[in-house]
């Protein structure tokens, strides 16, 4: 029987290495795609839901979208455990059709009007399932770009994680920018908004039969001796006792590099294209449209690019200059855009802080995922970024909300900035630029991990 493991000829294939980031980086774009047609369209079905007269219609919007972030630690944890089990592709094909299911769901509901408050507890439900799915995706699909990297290009080949997750937000614009050419307000509030969460389902069974072609990064015999239920494979793989007892450390670091990252991701390309969309509602919708469209598509092309700048210089410079940028730049970004009548001026302010969080987002995969070995990588990577990102980033734009109602958004930014500050203390004293990791070098990081757990029993 063939084996599919990855582990001896990835090494050398470039050309098998790229295929698996495509057909990995396929599936993540449409994972994506269906979690952000949600903040796309938020202003335009928010009426289908809540009451528009209501003042807090908006922030019941966004609390669903923020709620929907407590399920992701919960399916870190079982995706997690499941891929460092059974297997990469597994987990990753089992995700998409979760999300792909809960797409159409969406796309079905019956409004306010006809269903009452049943309407708002199937959309909630519908998307606490899609944040269980995205849990699983991002540890995992990091975990297996990363792996599935040949040596060397490991930053621009994992960047493509987030080439398709900013991807699933061009698409999600994209969609709205045609809706926007070719129909009125009031038919895509009406049924429009149907249509781009069934486009996310009928992709996401694309995306399931090209997962299934993938090959699998974890090493046949493992999953062999999991299934066998004998020895240290069944015992320590993707278990939640292994992650805690031996590698918390890690999971803290982890913790700790996502939290001001995933927060200046989810302002920088969540929120300000929200304020664009309102700054420009009543002047032009098509033109912030145009803004927002163009510039998460620089932020795409950008992706790997600083993939491939870390694979010279390093994962910490990239690191640092977003840590740096990021606490410079975040109070300028909130306090100007809403204030932006200049189409130009909205779309270079938006880019300049793109630029700043490529230094984040193009390397952040791998370097999550080289500080974790083979056995555990999957689950303790989607565990710490899940929690941080459950924290940090998915309360982002509700926060944000919340605070533009009380006339408080200095406070908001205040605590930004603290969060990337925390961040970039870890990127500055805890990080290195060069070195052994458990990605390029288990070897060698094995016996340190052994002499270190000598030291402190002896």
């Amino acid at each position: 029987m063939k084996d599919m493991s990855l582990a001896t000829e990835l090494t050398t294939s470039l050309g098998r290495s790229v295929s698996n980031t495509l057909k990995g980086s396929a599936g993540n774009l449409v994972e994506w795609y269906d979690v952000y047609v949600y903040s796309t369209f938020a202003a335009f079905f928010e009426g289908q839901f809540f009451d528009t007269h209501d003042k807090n219609s908006t922030i019941y919007v966004w609390a669903i979208f923020a709620v929907t972030f407590v399920m992701r630690p919960v399916g870190s944890w079982f995706f997690g455990r499941f891929a460092d089990r059974y297997g990469r592709r597994a987990a990753l094909t089992f995700s998409v059709s979760l999300m792909a299911g809960c797409s159409f769901v969406v796309a079905i509901i019956p409004t306010r009007a006809v269903f009452g408050v049943g309407a708002v507890a199937v959309l909630l439900l519908a998307r606490l399932v899609q944040g269980f799915a995205t849990g699983g995706e991002y540890g995992t699909s990091a975990t297996y770009m990363s792996e599935a990297a040949v040596p060397g290009r490991r930053g621009f080949l994992s960047s493509f994680q987030y080439v398709t997750l900013v991807g699933g937000q061009v698409v999600a614009q994209l969609v709205l920018l045609v809706m926007l050419l070719t129909m009125d307000h009031d038919a895509i509030a009406s049924w429009g908004w149907r249509v781009a969460f069934a486009i996310g389902g009928v992709a996401a069974l694309v995306v399931f039969w090209i997962r299934r072609s993938m090959d699998e990064s974890l090493r046949t015999e493992t999953i062999a001796a999991v299934r066998s239920g004998e020895g240290e494979a069944a015992r320590t793989h993707g278990s939640i006792v292994e992650l805690f007892g031996r590698w918390w450390r890690e999971a803290l670091l982890v913790f700790l590099i996502t939290a001001g990252g995933t927060l200046a991701f989810y302002i920088y390309s969540v929120n300000a294209p929200a304020q664009i969309q309102k700054a420009f509602a009543g002047s032009s919708p098509v033109a912030a449209g145009w803004i927002n469209l163009g510039a998460l598509a620089i932020l795409m092309v950008l992706q790997p690019i600083g993939g491939w700048l870390s694979d010279i210089v390093g994962r910490k410079s990239l690191l640092v200059f977003f840590g740096v940028g990021g606490a410079l730049y975040t109070w300028f970004l909130v306090t100007q855009l809403p204030k932006q009548t200049s189409a130009a001026a909205a779309f270079g302010i938006l880019v300049v802080g793109f630029v700043i969080l490529t230094g984040y987002t193009s390397i952040n995969a791998v370097v999550k995922a080289q500080s974790f070995p083979m056995h555990i990588r999957a689950l303790g990577l989607g565990i710490a970024y899940a929690v941080a990102n459950s924290l940090f980033g998915g309360t982002a734009p509700l926060l944000y909300q919340a605070a533009a109602a009380r006339g408080a958004v200095p406070g908001f930014i205040v605590y930004a900035t603290i969060v990337i500050l925390v961040s970039l203390v870890v990127y500055v004293f805890f990080l290195r630029n060069r070195g052994a990791n458990w990605l390029d070098d288990p070897e060698e990081m094995q016996q340190r991990a052994e002499a270190r757990r000598l030291k402190r029993a002896a």
